[in-house]
């Protein structure tokens, strides 16, 4: 079974590497009852609320970039998979020259490190927002709050302190640069610096989502759907609903950490008080 699935945008390659999949339970989403999460996985043809763990490589004239690293091995056999995706790929670890973190969040940052705290790209910078390493770097915010927020405030700091001296921190503009030909787009509310990521290159271009959807066949036809994840419930929904009105009013092919196959590239289309999957 292959694990990576790759278009071009302009002379840019982007490849999606996946890095496993699971199931989430209904009891992990917000706004929705599961009479409702039942009618849509009908209407999707679906009957788990499946979910994938995805990172992306852009290869091109000026670098080797990966964003995002997946979970190593904090999931289990679900997931891990990154070191065989980038190998398929073709791509060795020394040869990512930029990593660039949607958010800190452990499924997208675990496999930037190893399990003894060491960077698992030895030449690469890592770049993430400002916010992002203000938050998951505060220690003392996390004091008391137990499994798993600790946990992840641990890790969290264990990635920055692993490229510290190769931080490459973002303002938390709008179409700032993030890496060769990609721009941030500013997202938080699931993360206070969680952000997607513009590529593009002369008139092409491509989004990658970041985390604005775990579940495509709920979040998307009911973008008022939230999931436990969240920081900012209420703002993670309107970062939802900006970046699905942007992807469908400008007809933006796009991705995202937890995009489904079989291509993981999509397009959505308005439907209603929400939005459908382009056939």
């Amino acid at each position: 079974m292959t694990r990576i699935t790759t278009m071009t945008v302009g002379d840019l390659e982007v490849t999606v590497l996946q890095d496993g999949a699971t199931e989430f339970t209904p009891d992990l989403f917000l706004n929705t009852s599961e009479d409702e999460i039942d009618s849509l996985l009908r209407q999707a043809g679906e009957e788990k609320i499946r979910t994938n763990f995805n990172a992306f490589l852009i290869r091109g004239k000026d670098g080797v970039t990966l964003v995002d690293a997946g979970v190593r091995d904090l999931f289990g056999p679900a997931a891990g998979q990154l070191p065989e995706a980038l190998a398929e790929a073709g791509v060795a670890p020394e040869e990512v020259t930029r990593l660039v973190a949607t958010h800190l969040h452990p499924d997208h940052v675990a496999g930037m490190v190893t399990a003894e705290g060491a960077a698992a790209f030895p030449n690469a910078e890592l770049a993430l927002q400002a916010a992002e390493q203000a938050f998951w770097g505060d220690a003392a915010r996390f004091a008391g709050m137990g499994e798993p927020m600790e946990g992840w405030q641990q890790l969290a700091a264990a990635v920055l302190a692993a490229y510290g001296d190769r931080l490459v921190l973002l303002e938390g503009a709008e179409d700032e640069a993030a890496a060769p030909g990609l721009t941030a787009i500013p997202l938080p509310g699931h993360t206070p610096g969680h952000m997607g990521l513009r590529i593009s290159d002369g008139d092409d271009q491509l989004v990658i989502a970041g985390d604005i959807v775990h579940a495509q066949t709920l979040q998307i036809p009911n973008p008022e759907i939230g999931v436990g994840f969240d920081i900012d419930p209420a703002a993670a929904a309107a970062a939802r609903k900006r970046m699905l009105a942007m992807l469908a009013g400008d007809d933006l092919l796009f991705t995202g950490g937890h995009v489904l196959g079989p291509d993981k590239f999509i397009r959505v289309v308005a439907d209603g008080s929400g939005y459908g999957v382009a056939g």
